[in-house]
């Protein structure tokens, strides 16, 4: 969208449709409330200018709406790994999460993520141990999302997990094998060496389950398909120029 010169009274036509962001959306900091907006303004056909970071920022100071700086906390692991790739369908990267409920109930979650584009590709839920077959079935759902009904990768792809006992069953490494799959695994003690899916999870918790309802396990895997799709198709993306994995993936798509 072209830029035209700043009138500081049409502050007052954006800030009901940020002040609904907010609601809609109170993890959100200012940059990802100005992706949601300009998105909004695009889609509706509202104002055809682009709005800047800085200008929300402006807004939603003045009017309370910024987020609490969290103090940042002391780490003392480190690592050198390089987990991001240049182009999708190079590596992916799975991991598990657990979603408490209020019922005393846990769902387990196990996903898998492309470490280009960030779509989360297939994912699987349970309320018991994340085992090898959920592992498998997880490979063969990510490859048939990415390439159709095929019975192997149509070229090399690394799986980069951690040392879970899912993960690195034998089972799990010789079906993944034989897909095509080339597996990678972190080393041990050094969980950040999948930092990628590890802020997927934190990015996750923090955004959609961490703001809705969880009565019991049924209500939270029932949840999960639109939770999973906002994040992939409306969730603004620090890495990927705001934009989400969806949106990353057509604009590739169409250059």
């Amino acid at each position: 969208m072209p830029r035209t010169r700043y009138c500081r009274a049409d502050d007052q036509l954006l800030l009901p449709i940020i002040e609904q962001i907010c609601h809609t959306r109170p993890s959100n900091g200012y940059r990802r409330v100005t992706a949601h907006l300009n998105r909004h303004l695009k889609q509706h056909q509202l104002n055809p200018v682009r709005v800047n970071p800085k200008r929300i920022y402006r807004i939603m100071k003045e009017n309370q709406l910024l987020l609490t700086k969290a103090m940042p906390r002391c780490n003392d692991r480190t690592h050198e790994g390089q987990v991001i790739v240049p182009l999708s369908n190079q590596r992916w990267c799975s991991d598990g999460f657990e979603i408490k409920c209020w019922s005393g109930e846990k769902v387990r979650v196990i996903f898998s993520l492309d470490c280009c584009d960030r779509e989360v590709i297939s994912y699987l839920a349970t309320t018991v141990g994340i085992s090898s077959d959920m592992v498998c079935d997880v490979l063969v759902e990510s490859m048939e999302n990415r390439f159709g009904f095929v019975d192997h990768l149509p070229h090399r792809i690394e799986w980069l997990t951690d040392n879970g006992s899912c993960y690195i069953a034998r089972a799990t490494r010789q079906f993944a094998h034989t897909l095509g799959f080339e597996i990678c695994t972190t080393p041990v003690r050094s969980p950040q060496s999948n930092g990628m899916a590890e802020a997927f999870v934190k990015t996750f918790k923090r955004d959609y389950v961490y703001l809705n309802d969880l009565p019991d396990a049924i209500t939270v895997i029932n949840a999960l398909p639109a939770w999973i799709e906002d994040y992939n198709c409306s969730h603004p993306h620090s890495g990927l120029n705001m934009k989400s994995p969806r949106e990353f993936l057509a604009m590739k798509l169409a250059s």
